[in-house]
């Protein structure tokens, strides 16, 4: 018989349902949201974005580039670009290094759903082994499609990138495409767990890199009250980045995830009952400053 266990309750007893969940159904309001804008056109005469995630135009007007593609592009020795590629890969990247490049990963990519569904079930059938990957295994499979891009001077990635395949697919009809899905289903399932987004997406990878300058951040200044309950620990798709800043502070380690690898997903400040997390800047001086008070008095009276 499974084990299987509701994440979340000690959350929605203490905080109610709305605010144990609200940042997991803005995420999915977001995934569904993008994905009507892109289908009015096609399927309603409505054309508010044209294209795909790869490439679109907004209103008909605004250019806006997947930066990875780009980047592609650049690697297969392509030189000429259009002006509006490079304008709308530029748009994308300053926003996303603003907002958190991995914010892509949880906040817009299709796929996202997918592997979350794959993460319920794992969990309901109670699977707790897998392979496991080296932490830079993503990054690898980056260069590796950069350097099979410069070598074959094609874009090889984009004929596999599930994101792209399930995102067309979606709108125009997908055909044999549903079977590379149903394969990171299934390998998320039996697999990894996690496997694609956290183990093997060169996208992600990609998006992660930009993350590491965002200003906006997930944040643990309440972490005194953490209670050792490590849901978040469960539900956070990079959970190597949640113990440092929790049991850091006698380090001096500020309460801030730096890492690029944080998603923004928000299931962390979801999940917590103690309300531990919370969305902030990078660089929050007061609660900086608090922080840095509360640890100089700790370290006086070890002294």
């Amino acid at each position: 018989m499974a084990r299987y266990t509701v994440l979340g309750a000690e959350a929605i007893r203490k905080k109610g349902w709305w605010l144990a969940h609200k940042w997991l159904i803005l995420r999915r309001l977001s995934q569904i949201g993008i994905l009507l804008l892109f289908m009015l056109g096609p399927w309603a005469g409505i054309w508010i974005i044209k294209g795909n995630l790869s490439s679109s135009l907004l209103f008909d007007v605004v250019p806006m580039t997947d930066p990875f593609v780009f980047l592609q592009m650049l690697a297969t020795g392509f030189d000429r670009f259009a002006i509006e590629a490079v304008i709308g890969a530029s748009i994308i990247v300053v926003f996303y290094v603003l907002i958190g490049g991995r914010l892509f990963c949880s906040w817009v990519c299709p796929v996202n759903l997918v592997t979350d569904a794959s993460f319920w079930l794992r969990r309901k059938l109670d699977i707790r082994t897998g392979a496991n990957f080296l932490r830079n295994t993503k990054y690898w499979m980056l260069g590796m499609v950069l350097l099979v891009s410069a070598v074959s001077g094609v874009m090889a990635y984009e004929l596999i990138n599930p994101v792209s395949i399930l995102h067309r697919g979606i709108i125009f009809g997908m055909g044999f495409g549903w079977f590379l899905i149903a394969a990171i289903f299934l390998f998320d399932v039996f697999v990894a767990k996690r496997g694609w987004c956290t183990n093997l997406c060169p996208m992600g990878a990609f998006y992660g890199l930009l993350g590491k300058v965002s200003p906006i951040r997930v944040r643990a200044d309440a972490r005194s009250k953490c209670n050792d309950c490590a849901e978040c620990f469960v539900v956070c798709p990079e959970p190597q980045i949640i113990p440092a800043i929790l049991k850091g502070e006698k380090r001096g380690i500020p309460p801030v995830i730096l890492s690029g690898e944080c998603t923004n997903c928000g299931r962390c400040i979801d999940i917590c009952g103690e309300d531990v997390f919370h969305f902030g800047l990078r660089f929050d001086r007061s609660r900086t400053a608090n922080f840095n008070e509360e640890n100089n008095a700790a370290l006086l009276k070890q002294q």
